[in-house]
């Protein structure tokens, strides 16, 4: 079967204007022009539409879409799998969530009762898979499944206070780092509190905390583009800054 720009942006729930910018960054072409001058999609256009909508939902940008589907090596069915896959993981965070307001409401209205800690069950067990689905991959290769498996665990298990605790020890953390940025060393007394903050951020999540780690995930941070933008993101080369500062503070140079 065969679709105008109209018939397909109806289809497929999206806009003609999204269609046509598609065609110009050449993500989705037409199969032909027909005589009256019209985009004309075939069967095949209609695939390609289908894996280019599941990866904006995953929330991949378009130049990376472009290169996924348009490399040699591209395997349409192993892409739906892996839709599926995380898909999955989606529904099971968002199902989560959906209990956990649930269960408030219930505790609410007098029919339960909801402790502290299960209040904050469904963000945690998001945190956890959010993290799992970023660096999940390198983290294990790095340092092996059980001590991610019981990182996890700890997570899951935290507190409300602990939680508490945890958020305002991020902020501080980034705003220390910010000052100490600004004096350009990472040896200065502000820069070495940085990375003792950063440390004792590392052991909400860690269970045990060793020097010689400490210094391979501050190098991470420069290593893995990722981790570097997250870093870098207020202030480029503040991945490098806090790497420098923990080296000098653990005394352990990857």
């Amino acid at each position: 079967m065969e679709y105008t720009v109209q018939k397909l942006a109806k289809l497929a729930g999206i806009s003609t204007r999204t269609l046509r910018y598609y065609d110009e960054i050449d993500l989705l072409k037409p199969a032909r022009i027909n005589s009256s001058g019209y985009r004309i999609y075939g069967q095949t256009e209609v695939d390609r539409l289908q894996q280019i909508l599941f990866y904006r939902e995953l929330g991949v940008n378009l130049d990376a879409i472009k290169d996924i589907i348009s490399s040699p090596h591209f395997h349409e069915v192993k892409a739906l799998k892996e839709h599926h896959e995380k898909l999955m993981e989606k529904r099971a965070q968002l199902d989560a969530l959906i209990l956990n307001v649930e269960k408030t409401i219930a505790a609410n209205e007098g029919r339960i009762t909801m402790s502290d800690k299960e209040k904050f069950e469904g963000f945690k067990k998001k945190l956890v898979d959010d993290n799992e689905k970023k660096y999940g991959k390198e983290i294990r290769e790095k340092y092996g499944d059980e001590t991610v498996n019981k990182s996890n665990e700890k997570v899951l298990n935290m507190t409300e206070a602990e939680h508490e605790e945890l958020t305002k020890l991020s902020e501080e953390l980034h705003k220390t780092l910010a000052q100490a940025f600004a004096t350009g060393d990472p040896a200065s007394d502000i820069a070495q509190k940085a990375a003792d903050l950063h440390k004792q951020w590392l052991c909400y999540y860690w269970p045990n905390y060793t020097k010689e780690a400490h210094a391979g995930v501050a190098q991470m941070y420069v290593d893995d583009e990722r981790f570097t933008a997250y870093y870098d993101k207020e202030q480029p080369g503040t991945a490098e800054f806090l790497r420098d500062a923990v080296h000098i503070y653990t005394g352990v140079k990857q």
